[in-house]
């Protein structure tokens, strides 16, 4: 009979106890790799603002809702809330170093996009431009916003998406055509790398065959 494996030793990390950027850092580390919501929105003036968030995900499928947070008040919220609509554009890899550039924390009335040389286009359905060289934009109309601590969720209903036609195929758009860009902690970012493919498992095949629960159990 074999042994309990002994528990790995942990170093621990207690936000009560941190200052809050210590932690902030770590909290980056761990939540990985985050994908990126290359946010164009407009501000009242006019005036263009590009800029990645990190902190990103899909918050509801029906009715279809996106959501970022923007951690401080930046530009691209004080622009959403102020017009009401964005898009977000996935950061594709070929364009790496424009996406981080435009994180960098230009004036209130300056266009990224023209300092970094990223091509903006009309999109379908809002006034917010699209990224040009991005594979998928997604339209939105600002459905809601969250105020937490220092940060604010932004929830935008999604009125339209747009992808490139090449990197479409059986009716979904394919990873290996789109090739973007994650966030991971400290200044690192990585791509996609290996995509591995597997199929749920459903409750009645799991019973039906108890070499599934053992194979899994035996590591």
């Amino acid at each position: 009979m074999t042994s309990p494996a002994q528990p790995r030793p942990r170093t621990s990390f207690d936000p009560t106890g941190m200052d809050t950027g210590a932690f902030y850092r770590v909290l980056n580390s761990v939540v990985v790799p985050r994908p990126i919501a290359w946010v164009c929105s407009r501000s009242a003036e006019g005036v263009h603002n590009l800029a990645p968030h990190s902190f990103y995900t899909v918050a509801c499928v029906s009715p279809p809702i996106v959501q970022f947070t923007s951690v401080g008040r930046k530009d691209s919220l004080n622009n959403v809330e102020d017009t009401g609509e964005f898009t977000v554009n996935l950061t594709p890899e070929a364009l790496f170093e424009q996406v981080n550039a435009t994180g960098t924390d230009f004036p209130p009335d300056t266009s990224e996009a023209e300092h970094t040389g990223v091509r903006l286009e009309p999109a379908d359905t809002v006034a917010a431009m699209r990224v040009a060289e991005s594979p998928v934009s997604i339209e939105c109309t600002l459905h809601s916003t969250v105020r937490l601590g220092d940060s604010t969720v932004v929830f935008g209903r999604v009125r339209h998406i747009s992808v490139w036609a090449e990197a479409v195929r059986d009716g979904r758009p394919r990873i290996e055509h789109l090739k973007p860009l994650a966030r991971l902690g400290g200044n690192e970012w990585t791509t996609v790398g290996e995509v591995r493919e597997i199929a749920r498992i459903p409750y009645r095949a799991w019973a039906e065959d108890p070499s599934i629960g053992q194979r899994l159990r035996d590591g």
